[in-house]
This record gives C-alpha cells, sequence and structure tokens, in this order.
C-alpha cells in the first residue's frame, strides 16, 4: 500500500555551533547528535528520498538543552514540510512564559525528557506540583504533551495524566517496554495498563519496530494485541532518524515492511492519521 507519511519524531542538528551553541541536557551530548547530525536541509531531502510528507521535528535536548531556536528556524524556513515539539523546563517558575514563546515562534508541543540517552535513570520530578502550570498552559494552547519516560515512571505518568484528563499525552517510544516474553506479554503490562485513559497515545518509534522485527512472529503478535488494546487511532509512527542510524528511505521502508501484516486502516493510522489528530497543523 503506497501512502505518504507523517513523521512525529526526527530531529534537525545545525552545522552552524557558533550560531546554535551546543548546551545538552546534564552536560552531555548525545552521540549520535555528535556522530551524524542531519540538518534541516539535509532532512528535506531525506523525506523527500523516503515518502515522507510532513514532520512534526522534535527538538534535541540532548544537543541544545531548552533552546529550540534552531528548530523554529528551521520551521520557518521550511513550513511546508516541518511542524516542531519543543522542550522546557517545566519546574521553572518561567516555563508557562517559555511555552507561549515558542509557541509564538511556531511550535505546537512539548516534550518532557525525563529518561533516554544522557539521563540513564529515571527523573523522579515528573508529577512535582511546579510543573503543573506548565501542564496547564499546554492545556491552554491545545498543544500534546510528549512524555519520554520508562516503567520505573509509571505512577508519575498516572498521576499526570488524572490531573490533566484534557491533554492528548503521547508516550514516547512506546515506554521502551520489553516483549521479548511472549504472549501475554506481561513485561509490558505497564504499558497496557494505559488503555483506560483515553488520551493516551503511543508514539511507536523505529526503535520498537527493530525490536519487534528481530522477534518475527512475536513481534507480530505484540503489535497484533497493542492494536487491539489501544486502537490504531491512538498510534502514531515516529522515525527517531538520524538518531536511529540509516536513511531515513530506509528506516521508513523497514518500518512499513514489519507493520505490513496489519489491515490497511491500522498501518494508515499508524503511519499518518493519528498523527494528524495529534497535530492538526500536518495536514494544512
Amino acid at each position: 500500500m503506497a501512502f505518504k507519511v507523517f513523521d512525529i519524531h526526527p530531529h534537525v542538528i545545525s552545522t552552524d555551533e557558533a550560531k546554535y551553541p551546543r548546551d545538552p541536557l546534564g552536560g552531555h551530548q548525545s552521540v549520535w547528535s555528535k556522530e551524524r547530525p542531519v540538518s534541516a536541509e539535509q532532512m528535506v531531502k531525506e523525506m523527500d528520498a523516503a515518502g515522507v510528507e510532513k514532520s512534526a521535528v522534535v527538538h534535541a535536548s540532548t544537543c541544545y538543552g531548552y533552546d529550540a531556536s534552531y528548530l523554529a528556524d528551521s520551521m520557518a524556513k521550511y513550513p511546508k514540510y516541518f511542524t516542531g515539539v519543543c522542550s522546557v523546563d517545566v519546574l521553572s517558575p518561567d516555563a508557562p512564559e517559555r511555552i507561549r514563546y515558542w509557541a509564538s515562534r511556531g511550535m505546537k508541543g512539548l516534550r518532557i525528557f525525563t529518561v533516554g540517552s544522557t539521563m540513564t535513570t529515571q527523573s523522579t520530578w515528573l508529577d512535582d506540583p511546579r510543573s503543573y502550570p506548565a501542564w496547564e498552559e499546554v492545556q491552554a494552547q491545545g498543544w500534546p504533551m510528549c512524555l519520554q519516560v520508562r516503567i520505573p515512571g509509571m505512577a508519575m505518568v498516572k498521576n499526570m495524566i488524572e490531573r490533566f484528563p484534557k491533554v492528548n499525552v503521547i508516550v514516547d517510544h512506546m515506554m521502551g517496554v520489553e516483549f521479548d516474553d511472549g504472549a501475554p506479554f506481561a513485561k509490558a503490562a505497564p504499558l497496557f495498563d494505559l488503555v483506560r485513559y483515553p488520551n493516551v497515545h503511543l508514539k511507536v518509534s523505529s526503535n520498537n519496530v527493530r525490536v519487534a522485527k528481530k522477534l518475527a512472529d512475536g513481534g507480530q503478535a505484540f503489535f497484533t494485541k497493542v492494536v487491539k488494546e489501544f486502537g490504531s487511532d491512538r498510534m502514531a509512527w515516529g522515525s527517531n532518524f538520524p538518531a536511529q542510524a540509516g536513511t531515513l528511505k530506509e528506516i521508513v521502508d523497514e518500518s512499513k515492511a514489519a507493520l505490513a501484516f496489519l489491515p490497511e486502516k491500522d498501518q494508515l493510522n499508524i503511519f499518518r492519521n493519528t498523527s494528524l489528530k495529534l497535530y492538526p497543523v500536518l495536514g494544512s
């Protein structure tokens, strides 16, 4: 089935370090942003080659910290290709002001980075009351809130979902759950516990797809269950390019092939339609 893809998780890195200085969270720049950075100009070429129509580009906190200037400038330069997902320090008193500022620069979503390549253990501040004003501003903006979090942070995730039921929450990389244990996939039980929250959506990244590919039939069984439990209209695909190695076309082709066993309507939801629900600007 041929269709154009909407990607909700690529990153862009400038070649101009003087204009856009590195200032990664925690002081440690991610390996991928050092070794295989992709500029906005390169990203446009990669998207054209891969059949990706538009992207919700995720600000690279592990390279730029909370300064999304390069992403904002890239969006302004290539409005037909990019919208943006910024990051702010949600514990800071000026977080709502910063969200409004980035909204004025065209951003359409917020990502909270609580664990990942430069943060090896799950942070414990996700449900800190100091973050409530930031969530309230996200709700006022009508943005989705993307959470980079792992299973040890599940209690905090639930606290925030229940406190802000009107905010569409996107669980990054499907929380990095393991599913190599086979049906009924007990290792992934915490993820399935989120089904009861209708505002929760799963970001199916190339990371998850590659794990499923290695597991062959076991991977297909897992994604069959995810679609059955959540519904594909609560699942959206993200390439994680260039953090994920390979060309964007290779990543798109691999992901499409790995999920080709799903009904066409589910493939369309995962690779396109759910992205439009979360980031309506992609359809403009």
